[in-house]
């Protein structure tokens, strides 16, 4: 996708640490070379599994803002049913009828978010960095707060400090104030810091609990992502 959500106070794109996008690339390749039949099983698994739930789609794909204000993209494993979108709203709430029962697994763990790596490999994204919006909930976002747009300064991420750190219902200025200390902290080390502290809560599927527990319906820049 070449086109653009235009605003005119979106930022100038901030310069990333020259170890950024090598630490992307070094990641992939890395993690697939050394736990390479554990990725294996996944790549295999999960599609297997998502199409015998229900014999629908295994991906999803949503339009989501990126650096610059550029729309992408953005590749996930389907979580919810088909017609998920018909039946009901665009975020999720507790218990959630509409979600599969593989979806609630891959959702707990992170895993749903594994098709991302394509995203990381083709440079829409990075492995650290704002959540990625879909279209109109950035809109809304901006409508809130003026200065939500700032964070389009970065590459947006599969984890970040605002993904771990903050419940799933805040405003877009608490959002955004988590967004911009990764903006203005950027680093090698906090990048690595991020990685382990979201690979722990994979491993452990603590993903969705404690403080970003939903006890409403699910606000998380991700619950559009209904397939």
């Amino acid at each position: 996708m070449s086109e653009y959500v235009e605003n005119e106070r979106m930022p100038s794109e901030a310069p990333e640490p020259w170890t950024k996008r090598p630490l992307d690339l070094l990641v992939i390749v890395g993690a697939h070379l050394v736990l390479l039949p554990i990725f294996a099983f996944f790549w295999v698994a999960v599609p297997i599994a998502i199409w015998l739930d229900d014999r629908g789609p295994v991906f999803f794909r949503q339009a989501r803002v990126g650096r610059g204000g550029r729309i992408f993209s953005q590749l996930k494993f389907r979580t919810m049913s088909v017609d998920a979108e018909q039946t009901g709203p665009l975020w999720t709430g507790v218990k959630d009828p509409r979600v599969t029962r593989v979806g609630g697994v891959l959702r707990r763990t992170a895993l749903d978010e594994l098709p991302q790596l394509v995203n990381i490999w083709r440079g829409d994204m990075s492995f650290v960095g704002p959540r990625a919006l879909p279209i109109e909930m950035h809109k809304g976002y901006v409508a809130e707060e003026p200065d939500f747009v700032l964070r389009l300064a970065v590459r947006p991420g599969l984890t970040g400090p605002a993904a771990i750190d903050l419940p799933r219902h805040c405003s877009a200025a608490q959002r955004l104030e988590g967004d911009l200390y990764y903006v203005e902290n950027m680093s090698l080390w906090l990048d690595l810091k991020l990685i382990f502290q979201s690979a722990w809560l994979t491993l452990t599927g603590r993903w969705g609990s404690g403080p970003r527990r939903a006890t409403e319906p699910d606000d998380d820049p991700d619950a559009p992502s209904l397939r």
